[in-house]
């Protein structure tokens, strides 16, 4: 009986594999039968002007990727090595990215990525892979013609586990199933991964950072050239001795591997992973050292994904760590109020004003940084998945005892930036005058918003109703005056970013 049910089960398979197969072939003979009424000559010219523009894309490809393997010493014959390290949303895209866009040359560029190995795909999941795969007939295609298709009527049918490695070869990211990627060459192995690597895209989260790369060093020792590192992590930690001050993943990564600072790039932007990867327009900064910056910011830049470049390193990291805190919050309002538009820009409004009163203590020239740190707010209120996580908080469809790894989500940094923020500014030896009381107070004391979020978050004191409760207090004061006071005043501590006054 039960063999008699698995052969009606992979009958069913195989003809899913025949349905599919048939629909293809229809649509290609209607596809060969539209270009054969449109005519012979219109065919021919369409196909030399698209072969024409491949040509014409690849010189221009080729001459950035030369560019970058003049500055990196790279003789003929030996491949630019470009290693995505972490496989989460916005690390696969940007590898797959790079694959895209470099993968045709490949005497002159290799492209991979590691990710850990092991991680099952449950069977709910396998199922809507499934869906989107049959949704897509180029995708559906591409699974066929290199034999890779029947894997996903198994995992459907719950006769085959699926890993997210194995997945990830053919374009699916776990944390992004909906978009399907590029297929790219996946490496379990860390010190396969790495070891050769002159260029590291790090795309873990920033609390996994400092052990990963840790881990990468011991890869390194022997190594004679310096890579390149691009880091995208956005998340911050506090060490509050001998004097407080952040820790940001570029220097994380430059303790653990002791690449030099100036190879340590950071890139970040008002960005969402699966929609640049569709094409949507956007921008990003590359910082740090001018000597890999700015031809990195040129081999980077596609027509939609337009890559400017700063010379200020870790201030933009912070700033990209910071904006994770207040989407939190952002989301937890728009679930209480029931996306009420008033409420959230009276949110708005304090949070912006918190953010503005905590970049004048970190930075010299906050001013700068206003545009790039309001639109990566903007954009991490409007979709990130900070502010996703504040509203399952709100509406009890997620608990803190899950922690801050969602499935299909992966970490939520802002979680842990909450913490660190908290600690950082809470420190007597940063104390500023509230003018208001006259005396001298912790920075964290006139930043209500992170005050609460801590509660809610980290000591868990605190509902998530807590966060209207901090908006509707009758002794807070206007988000002008915290505006005015680091205005008015002389914040700036340059030792929190471990900068020289």
């Amino acid at each position: 009986m039960v063999f008699s049910t698995k052969i009606c089960r992979y009958s069913r398979s195989l003809a899913d594999i025949s349905e599919s197969q048939h629909l293809l072939s229809k649509r290609w003979d209607c596809i060969l039968a539209f270009r054969t009424m449109s005519g012979n000559s219109a065919a021919v010219n369409h196909d030399v002007n698209s072969n024409g523009s491949l040509q014409n894309g690849n010189v221009g490809l080729e001459e950035k990727v030369d560019e970058i393997r003049k500055l990196m010493g790279k003789v003929e014959g030996d491949p630019l090595r470009i290693v995505g390290v972490g496989a989460g949303a916005w690390g696969s895209v940007f590898t797959a990215m790079l694959q895209d866009a470099y993968g045709s040359l490949r005497e002159k560029v290799q492209v991979r990525i590691w990710r850990r190995p092991a991680r099952t795909v449950d069977r709910a999941t396998a199922e809507h892979l499934f869906e989107v795969i049959n949704s897509r007939e180029d995708i559906l295609r591409g699974l066929i013609r290199r034999c890779a298709y029947l894997k996903y009527v198994e995992a459907r049918l719950g006769d085959r586990t699926l890993y997210a490695d194995e997945i990830l070869k053919d374009g699916f990211c776990l944390n992004m199933i909906d978009t399907p990627l590029c297929p790219m060459k996946v490496v379990t192995n860390l010190q396969e991964a790495v070891w050769d690597a002159d260029i590291v895209i790090n795309g873990l989260p920033s609390t996994e950072t400092r052990e990963v790369f840790e881990q990468i060093s011991r890869y390194w020792k022997e190594r004679i050239t310096v890579p390149v590192i691009i880091s995208l992590a956005k998340g911050v930690e506090t060490e509050l001795g001998p004097e407080p001050r952040i820790i940001t993943p570029t220097l994380m990564i430059n303790r653990a591997t002791g690449v030099p600072i100036e190879n340590i790039l950071y890139l970040g932007g008002p960005n969402i992973a699966s929609e640049i990867y569709n094409k949507e327009y956007a921008n990003a900064r590359i910082c740090g050292a001018e000597k890999w910056r700015k031809p990195l910011a040129k081999f980077l830049r596609q027509p939609h994904f337009i890559v400017w470049d700063n010379g200020d390193l870790v201030t933009h990291e912070v700033m990209g760590g910071l904006k994770n805190v207040y989407a939190i919050g952002a989301g937890m309002v728009a679930a209480l109020t029931e996306e009420s538009a008033t409420s959230k820009s009276v949110y708005f409004a304090h949070c912006t004003s918190e953010m503005i009163f905590i970049t004048h203590l970190l930075a010299e020239e906050p001013e700068k940084l206003a545009g790039p740190l309001l639109a990566d707010t903007y954009v991490t209120l409007l979709k990130g998945r900070n502010a996703w996580y504040g509203q399952k908080l709100a509406k009890g469809e997620l608990s803190l005892e899950m922690g801050d790894s969602i499935k299909g989500k992966g970490v939520i940094q802002g979680v842990s930036a909450v913490k660190a923020f908290y600690e950082l500014l809470s420190q007597s030896s940063l104390n500023v005058l509230n003018p208001e009381e006259n005396k001298h107070v912790a920075p964290v004391e006139l930043c209500p918003i992170l005050k609460t979020l801590h509660k809610i978050l980290i000591i868990r004191e605190c509902p998530p109703q807590a966060i209207l409760q901090a908006l509707r207090d009758e002794t807070t004061n206007d988000p002008r005056d915290r505006i005015e006071i680091a205005q008015s005043h002389v914040f700036y501590r340059p030792s929190l970013l471990n900068q020289k006054p």
